[in-house]
């Protein structure tokens, strides 16, 4: 399985984006996709996941300002970032737990920059 996000960059304060992750490769139709963000010198901490049934949960810094979605017909996940404020800014990185395997997989990341 091989992910890869896309979408982020520099945006102002109070600005939007959207990351996607795309999962190629043999994936399991009953999983679980995660974003997660790490700042420089941070953890890597849980922004929100998503079930393969769109059962969805989001950290508490972000509720009612992200949301995250799926299109399995495109193996895609969506991270829509509203209201984006400075604090926000990390790699984002999407990943994929497989429940038959518990396997997880990882993308490469992908830099949001929240700035004026």
């Amino acid at each position: 399985v091989q992910l890869v996000e896309s979408g982020g960059g520099l945006v102002q304060p109070g600005g939007s984006l959207r990351l996607s992750c795309a999962a190629s490769g043999t994936i399991a139709s009953d999983n679980t996709v995660g974003w997660y963000r790490q700042a420089p010198g941070k953890q890597r901490d849980l922004v929100a996941t998503i079930t393969s049934g769109r059962t969805t949960n989001y950290a508490d810094s972000v509720q009612g300002r992200f949301t995250i979605s799926r299109d399995n017909a495109k193996n895609t996940v969506y991270l829509r970032m509203n209201s984006l404020r400075p604090e926000d800014t990390a790699v984002y990185y999407c990943n994929i737990q497989l429940w038959a395997t518990g396997r997880v997989y990882w993308g490469q990341g992908t830099q949001v920059t929240v700035s004026s």
